[in-house]
């Protein structure tokens, strides 16, 4: 338990010097999630989401050359680690970066 609450005092801690530093919408995920979810085929997603001009889940789809069907997939799993939040116009959801820094958390 207490490497626990170390290890919670430690990621506040570099949390507030990433705001110092002027970081302030930061996400930090710990490494297994990172491995787990940072696929090539979904950095790949982020890199082009980060970039705009995205105007739709198809259109992304298009843009990687992937079927939209598995780039859904891909967007639905960066969306529930909080990594995208999905903007609506109309009938299209428009996947955007939910935050502007995503660390990996340090090996501590």
């Amino acid at each position: 338990m207490a490497a626990t609450k170390e290890h919670t005092q430690k990621k506040a801690e570099v949390t507030r010097a990433l705001a110092r530093a002027g970081y302030d919408d930061v996400l930090m995920i710990d490494r297994d999630t990172a491995s787990t979810i940072l696929t090539e085929k979904r950095q790949e997603l982020l890199e082009r989401v980060r970039a705009g001009d995205v105007e739709s889940v198809r259109h992304l789809a298009k843009e990687v050359d992937r079927d939209k069907a598995a780039v859904s997939r891909d967007l639905e799993t960066l969306f529930t680690y909080d990594l995208i939040e999905y903007r609506e116009d109309g009938s299209r959801k428009i996947p955007e970066l939910k935050h502007e820094t995503v660390i990996v958390e340090p090996v501590v």
